[in-house]
């Protein structure tokens, strides 16, 4: 029997690198509520619109969040994942460990 997943059910709870994300389903945009398939989604972080960071300074990132201007690897597909910074932590989310993108301001 299939599970109908509904807007703002637990996807699960992430628990990294001393912080803990809880995702839930929902929507990224109002336009896919109404699209042909219409399910929610897991919901993962907006990093780059509330930043935050691990004890030592590094952002939180997810794979398919845009790569930045520091992006190093082969030929970018436009997203952290293949960059040689990005830390894969559990599931999308992980951590950038590029110098230029730590917050030297430590979290006591």
């Amino acid at each position: 029997m299939h599970h109908i997943v509904k807007e703002g059910d637990l996807y699960r709870v992430i628990q990294l690198f001393g912080h803990t994300f809880e995702i839930r389903y929902g929507y990224y945009e109002e336009r896919d509520r109404f699209s042909k398939y219409g399910e929610p989604v897991p919901i993962f972080p907006d990093f780059l619109n509330t930043p935050v960071f691990t004890l030592d300074g590094h952002p939180f990132v997810t794979a398919m969040q845009d790569a930045c201007p520091d992006f190093s690897g082969g030929e970018p597909c436009g997203t952290c994942f293949e960059c040689k910074h990005f830390e894969t932590g559990e599931d999308l989310i992980g951590i950038c460990k590029s110098n230029q993108r730590k917050n030297n301001i430590h979290i006591p």
